[in-house]
């Protein structure tokens, strides 16, 4: 048998050492995973994170429209439910109706605060009309209404049209007047005339006695009544 060589053993060894070729599908398919898995891990994590954000956000909104909510109300609930009328008749207490006119309240008590309605005039009385207190010595309005001559028994005695009921005119008022009127019979189309914020609470007595003042051919009162001062309170 013949011998092998030391150097060709050497060489045989070599060859079967050698490193193994790896294909091209195998480097392709191996990418392809590496991307796969890369973005689902980028997607999933963009999912859970903007979830996270949108719940945040979430809960900060329903915050913060509690707390808006809140604060409307306690302020709307601080403001003043009521106002005393003392007048050389008697006082006459009127309940606000801050939620369905807000506005005209508002002002109102602004008004009320700085002194406007101390020894305002009742300017025109007109029977099963108005009393209405102001400082203009115009009537309009009022005497708008008395050319109806609407039959009061034929009304809707709704809210808009019921007695003692007090309002202001609709007139725009660039001079910052501001008029009380109320009303001392149902009133046609009420609504038309003035903004009702508030109604006779105690006191329909004294609107009546106002009412029955002695008057000019103008309505105008011939003995002055005033109202003395206005008191806000929250209840009475």
């Amino acid at each position: 048998m013949a011998r092998i060589k030391p150097q060709a053993l050497l060489q045989q060894s070599k060859k079967k050492k050698g490193p193994a070729r790896i294909s091209v599908t195998t480097i392709i398919l191996n990418s392809l995973i590496v991307v796969v898995t890369v973005f689902f891990l980028y997607a999933t994590y963009r999912h859970w994170s903007q979830r996270s954000r949108t719940q945040i956000e979430n809960r900060q909104s329903v915050f913060k429209g509690d707390t808006d909510s809140s604060f409307m109300d306690s302020k709307k609930s601080d403001l003043p439910g009521y106002a005393i009328l003392d007048t050389a008749k008697g006082s006459i207490t009127v309940e606000l109706f801050k939620d369905s006119s807000p506005e005209v309240v508002d002002q109102f008590l602004d008004l009320c605060h700085r002194g406007h309605f101390n020894g305002m005039l009742f300017r025109h009385v007109i029977k099963h009309y108005v009393i209405q207190a102001g400082d203009s010595d115009k009537l309009e309005a009022a005497e708008d209404w008395t050319l109806k001559g609407k039959h009061y028994s034929q009304l809707d005695t709704s809210l808009k049209h019921e007695a003692f009921m007090l309002g202001t005119s609709k007139k725009k008022r660039d001079n910052g007047a501001f008029e009380l009127f109320i009303t001392t019979a149902p009133i046609p189309d009420l609504n038309e005339k003035l903004i009702v914020f508030g109604k006779v609470v105690k006191g329909e007595d004294i609107v009546q006695e106002i009412e029955e003042v002695d008057t000019d051919e103008h309505y105008r009162p011939k003995s002055s009544i005033a109202i003395r001062s206005v008191t806000l309170k929250q209840s009475v």
